[in-house]
């Protein structure tokens, strides 16, 4: 079927990723530092990602292309929901994945006063800049 679709130059692309969150099918992803086309069936040929690309690595073309598919694209969201709620985000940049501070369970010192000290730190180590 001969339809518009996403072409992605690899040459150009950086892999910054802005183009993943502007793919509201989540047709995009950072796999091996660039960005890819998950699967044709995903993307729907509209462009919302065009404008997000700082290096014009993106383009719709006209091809022979799978049909984009609806139901499929539900199914690869809800997927992606469930992944990012277990913190494993596809978007490859692990600075961008919630963490969850708790007080660590760091083994008891005692000083010679016979009282119990435990780190306070448990935002460490932070870096910086």
């Amino acid at each position: 079927m001969l339809r518009k679709i996403i072409e992605i130059d690899e040459e150009k692309c950086t892999g910054c990723g802005l183009c993943v969150p502007g793919c509201a099918e989540g047709a995009l992803q950072i796999i091996n530092g660039k960005a890819r086309l998950v699967k044709e069936t995903y993307c729907d040929g509209l462009g919302a990602c065009l404008g997000e690309c700082p290096e014009g690595a993106l383009k719709i073309v006209e091809r022979e292309a799978e049909p984009f598919n609806e139901e499929e694209v539900h199914k690869h969201l809800e997927e992606m929901k469930k992944m990012s709620i277990k913190d494993e985000l596809p978007c490859g940049c692990p600075g961008s994945s919630v963490r969850n501070f708790e007080h660590c369970s760091a083994p008891e010192t005692e000083d010679n006063d016979d009282t119990v000290l435990r780190s306070e730190l448990s935002h460490w180590p932070v870096q910086l800049t």
